[in-house]
């Protein structure tokens, strides 16, 4: 009897820890704190949600305890026998309609969001010399890590999606091996990364991310969707530029068209990369889509691997024995020596277009 009672307490202790610590949350991260217009307006919806529910829960709360109260056997007698209602049509269409009302409530404003979010033409709208007005980012999500393709811009950059403020920005969504999910919760979202089709959503950014000092002067994104043995760890980071050093960015960007590793370079880290891993990764922004990540912004970057601590020590454990940090990746173990993945670190550091 103890032993169930002890049970109990602790489940008890858990649910209230539950109900507290959900509103815990940085700005980077927290979807109760948003950062643009979506979030904004889905955290309404929620709002209203949990409004309707504690609204049911306290007229029903009430209901019961009155009746457990007014109509206590010590009150009203043993032989008391209270009025049938049994096949009352006033009930029937009273708990019949109340429902309805509060589901139409309900449905009307999340209808109208949800059709607004995937509201998308602008992505198609042209100026007058045929440029995109809108700024298009092709997202491709992979076992464990995320692409972004800007082709407006010709560029092309993984693990740290970058993005300007107060403009819509549109996402054509795409998984290239199993469903994931993609998600920013201090912005909005999620939806879904499929193989065989394209989503399609928009976010706005109303702030920038450097303010962020707990971030790292990031807004984190996740994979919402289970997806495999590393699925926990497969996270981005998004960078929000005020919109002339977004334009900056991108025409630093630019800049590296034709940029390579030389494998005779006297640079051990470059002249092993170029032997390695340029055949998977490039470091030019706007190279080709690649069997691994894009690094030509890798000394830019907050995390190695998305998660890791951006340093070179963990940059060369990564680079060594990649299936001990993200297991299930696509990256092979013991591609080079110790000594050269420490050297292919230092180099890596050096990619930048922001220093």
């Amino acid at each position: 009897m103890m032993k169930g009672l002890k049970k109990w307490r602790l489940f008890s202790l858990l649910t209230v820890m539950t109900v507290f610590l959900s509103a815990c949350g940085e700005e980077y991260i927290s979807t109760l704190r948003p950062s643009g217009q979506v979030g904004k307006e889905q955290l309404n919806i929620l709002y209203l949600s949990i409004a309707i529910m504690a609204l049911v829960v306290i007229v029903v709360s009430t209901i019961y305890l009155v009746a457990f109260f007014k109509f206590r056997r010590s009150k009203v007698g043993e032989d008391h026998m209270p009025k049938q209602v049994e096949g009352s049509h006033t009930l029937e269409v009273i708990w019949t309609v109340i429902p309805i009302i509060l589901l139409l409530i309900l449905a009307v404003p999340t209808l109208h969001y949800t059709y607004k979010f995937s509201n998308v033409a602008a992505m198609d709208k042209v100026d007058e010399s045929g440029n995109n007005t809108a700024l298009t980012v092709n997202v491709t999500a992979k076992l464990y890590w995320w692409e972004f393709e800007y082709p407006n811009q010709g560029i092309i950059t993984a693990q740290e999606l970058v993005v300007p403020t107060g403009e819509k920005v549109y996402f054509n969504l795409i998984a290239s091996d199993v469903k994931h999910s993609f998600w920013i919760p201090a912005i909005g979202g999620k939806m879904d990364t499929n193989v065989d089709g394209i989503n399609k959503f928009y976010l706005q950014f109303d702030r920038e991310s450097a303010g962020l000092n707990d971030g790292e002067g990031v807004f984190y994104g996740k994979c919402a969707e289970l997806c495999g043995p590393s699925h926990a760890l497969m996270d981005f980071k998004v960078k929000a530029l005020e919109p002339e050093a977004f334009n900056a960015w991108v025409t630093a960007m630019q800049a590296t068209e034709g940029a390579t590793a030389d494998k005779e370079s006297s640079n051990l880290g470059e002249a092993t990369f170029a032997n390695s891993c340029l055949g998977c990764h490039a470091v030019s922004g706007v190279a080709g889509n690649g069997l691994g990540p894009n690094l030509t912004t890798f000394g830019d970057r907050n995390r190695v691997a998305g998660y890791m601590e951006h340093t070179v020590e963990n940059t060369a454990n990564w680079i060594y024995l990649p299936s001990e940090y993200k297991p299930g990746n696509t990256m092979p173990d013991k591609l080079v020596t110790e000594e050269e993945a420490q050297a292919i670190a230092d180099y890596l550091m050096t990619l930048s277009v922001e220093k």
